[in-house]
Parts: C-alpha cells; structure tokens; sequence
C-alpha cells in the first residue's frame, strides 16, 4: 500500500525487522513503564493471518502495526509510531493504510484494543467504542466499520 510519501509494507530484511521490533519496545513498552518485558519472537508475530508491517515516510520506519484477519474482522495490533514524530499527522496516515490493507483482505470491520490515551486519536479518525467486548486494564476495544 501506498500513498503519497507514504508506504506500509511489511519489514523486508534484518535491519527493518530491528527497527520493527524498537519501535514497538519503546513507545508501547518501555515509555509505559513496562521494562524488559518486549519479547521480539512472540509466536502471535509469525500466525497465519497476522501481518506486521512497517509505515515508512521519506525512506526512513516511522511506525508499526500488525494487522490479524479473522474474517470478516481485521484487528490492529500494537499501533505505534516512533517517539517524537507522534502528533504530526502520521498515525492518521498509519490507519488509512492499514484500513485499505484489511479492505484489500476482504474485511468489513476494524477492532482494536487501544491505550486509554489514545482514544481521542481513533474517535477523530472515525472509530467508536465496540461495546460488545469488555475492555482490559488501562485499555479501551475501539471498532470502525469499513465501507
């Protein structure tokens, strides 16, 4: 997928899978507190139906998502874009591609389990609450239908 400086794919060698995997342990780990605990080789990143992928901008991994079908419904997974390039309008970028990426595998609907946070953030890119699943601890479900 791509659009205007913008290219979400999935890492393509050694160095992209490193950044891949900093990204993650930094903005949703370690900036919460959470040392130590990033496990890399997580068996959920290699499932069938489960794509990570990298939102790269101007060449250089700016953000990561992994995307898991399960039809008719894609799941975001640990959305996050680099520290100190967050509130600029990239992760609104992120989303855009990763929805053209789940309508592309056929889905209708998008489900993620956000950080409290950043619930103002998929309100305004067109997500609600999905009042059908019971939110974890300092998470809440967000859903957004695809058209």
């Amino acid at each position: 997928m791509q659009t205007s400086d913008y290219i979400l794919r999935p890492p393509q060698n050694s160095d992209e899978w490193a950044a891949y995997h900093a990204i993650r342990r930094a903005v949703l780990f370690e900036n919460r507190g959470q040392i130590g605990v990033y496990v890399e080789n997580h068996p959920d990143e290699s499932k069938p139906n489960n794509y990570p992928l990298v939102l790269v901008h101007s060449g250089v991994i700016i953000g990561v998502i992994r995307v898991d079908i399960d039809q008719p419904v894609a799941w975001f997974r640990r959305v996050a874009i680099r520290h100190g390039m967050q509130s600029s309008g990239h992760g609104r970028w992120l989303l855009r591609l990763a929805e053209a990426f789940a309508r592309d595998k056929d889905c209708v609907e998008i489900r993620s389990n956000v950080d409290r946070d950043a619930i103002g953030f998929y309100v305004r890119c067109g997500y609600a609450a999905d009042t059908s699943t019971t939110d974890q601890p300092g998470s809440a479900s967000m859903r957004k239908e695809l058209r």
